[in-house]
């Protein structure tokens, strides 16, 4: 590794949009969800975020984290907190865990328990966020409550939209001069079931980012839309599959694969157009095109034609997720292509270029220790590669602190349980919280290479 060893600075990134009453397994207990009546239920979440963050939570549930002189707190804006305590050297590159706590809004119908009950039931927690991300801000801390060693924690607040928290994070810390070693983020997993034929699971290490008339013309404004966005998703941007580190991870997975699907993995020169069948390996090789608004007409009996700006005339709104080998003025450009029409016009709502993809050979501390980690914890696991992740975190800014940003949740996921993430019924269960625990508690440990390697047999 490039250093001997390591002080850990971790950042757990919160907005706590949420209830206190999350997960029972975590020292709270779902009962507390009902002591407000439906009547009070639009004030609850206001309730408990100044129940977790004038400090009762913390307190009672991570005492020794929340109560110790070495941890120096600092708070930035209403409800973005840094906890800063010494590690092994002081002098060494200090390193960042991050995670949020905020959600999405909702759907209110369909869940089988109140969806922010934190009921455990079945070997499960139930509660809207506890995939994305709930589950690592409440295991950081779990972890550090554990620890016979005092290390450092800094909870933030940042919107999964907006970054807002991450943003002050990050701007305090190169105030200071901090470099980070390297920063764990949510973003991928050990996916098991996604990809056909492959039986065992193996572990992606995300080292990059992707992250709706009576006499009508013959053409109308709806229809030349409706036929751009008809071109974009028939048309796939281009494939960039050999353009960086998916190369590896699909060449790693084949010794896994029956025949003939490792003979396709192990000759991607002849097979690259298979790969980008499967839904997953898709998103990973491609800058992915998704129609997620459109707005057209205001009565049903108004035809609008071609060139009219009342009433408004029909837009769209397009989301691309831009693969890392592409640009946003490189996606732009191909789209106009794609879509060849001037009467339809472009606007940049808002745009950031993909990371850099980040370091994962020998000499990278980041990457090695999480894979000496997962290792550890996981022995079943035997094939753990680099990858993208397919979705943008907050981790992008912090690329002025380090040039290794990983994204990575130590988690066994299924297909079932990747689509309740923003679904319904999301859950998490309760031995796959208790191994991120005991993940990130081997993680800081391994961090400090002088003491004896963590086990995964070691109990918590």
């Amino acid at each position: 590794m490039a250093q001997k060893h390591v002080c850990v600075l971790a950042v757990a990134a919160v907005l706590l949009l949420l209830f206190a009453t999350d997960c029972r397994s975590m020292g709270l207990r779902s009962q507390e969800h009902q002591r407000f009546s439906k009547e009070e239920r639009r004030d609850e979440r206001d309730t408990e975020r100044e129940y977790i963050f004038k400090g009762q939570l913390q307190i009672r549930i991570f005492p020794t984290v929340l109560s110790t002189s070495f941890i120096q707190h600092e708070v930035m804006g209403e409800y973005s907190h840094l906890f800063t305590v010494q590690g092994s050297d002081p002098s060494l590159q200090p390193c960042l865990l991050l995670a949020h706590f905020d959600v999405v809004p909702a759907p209110a119908e369909g869940w089988e328990v109140p969806l922010f009950s934190g009921l455990e039931r079945d070997g499960f927690i139930d509660s809207w966020g506890t995939l994305d991300d709930k589950n690592s801000v409440m295991a950081f801390l779990q972890a550090l409550e554990l620890l016979s060693f005092f290390i450092s924690l800094a909870l933030g607040s940042m919107s999964a939209s907006s970054g807002v928290g991450a943003q002050k994070i990050s701007a305090l810390l190169q105030s200071r001069g901090v470099q980070l070693a390297f920063i764990v983020d949510e973003g991928s997993f050990i996916f098991d079931g996604f990809i056909p034929d492959l039986k065992n699971p193996f572990a992606m290490i995300a080292n990059s980012e992707k992250g709706h008339s009576s006499a009508p013309p013959k053409e109308r404004s709806m229809g030349i839309l409706a036929a751009a966005v008809s071109q974009l998703e028939q048309t796939p941007l281009p494939n960039m599959l050999g353009s960086w580190s998916l190369m590896a991870t699909l060449g790693q997975l084949a010794h896994e694969l029956p025949f003939p699907a490792n003979i396709i993995l192990s000759n991607l020169w002849l097979s690259k157009p298979l790969v980008s069948r499967n839904y997953v390996t898709n998103a990973m090789v491609r800058t992915t095109t998704a129609l997620t608004m459109f707005n057209a007409g205001v009565k049903g009996f108004m035809v609008l034609s071609p060139g009219e700006c009342h009433p408004p005339p029909p837009q769209t709104t397009i989301n691309f997720r831009i693969h890392s080998a592409q640009t946003v003025q490189g996606v732009l450009e191909l789209t106009k292509k794609i879509v060849a029409d001037e009467r339809v016009q472009f606007h940049v709502l808002s745009a950031f270029d993909p990371l850099p993809i980040s370091p994962y050979d020998d000499k990278a501390l980041g990457y090695q220790l999480l894979l000496q980690t997962t290792q550890s914890v996981f022995p079943e696991v035997n094939t753990i590669t680099p990858g993208v992740c397919i979705s943008n975190t907050d981790s992008r800014h912090f690329t002025n602190l380090t040039t290794g940003i990983y994204k990575f949740s130590a988690i066994h996921l299924q297909p079932e349980a990747f689509r309740s993430i923003y679904g319904i019924n999301e859950k998490i269960s309760v031995q796959a919280y208790e191994n991120q625990v005991k993940f990130f508690f081997e993680l800081i440990q391994n961090a400090d290479t002088d003491k004896e390697p963590v086990s995964h047999q070691h109990k918590l």
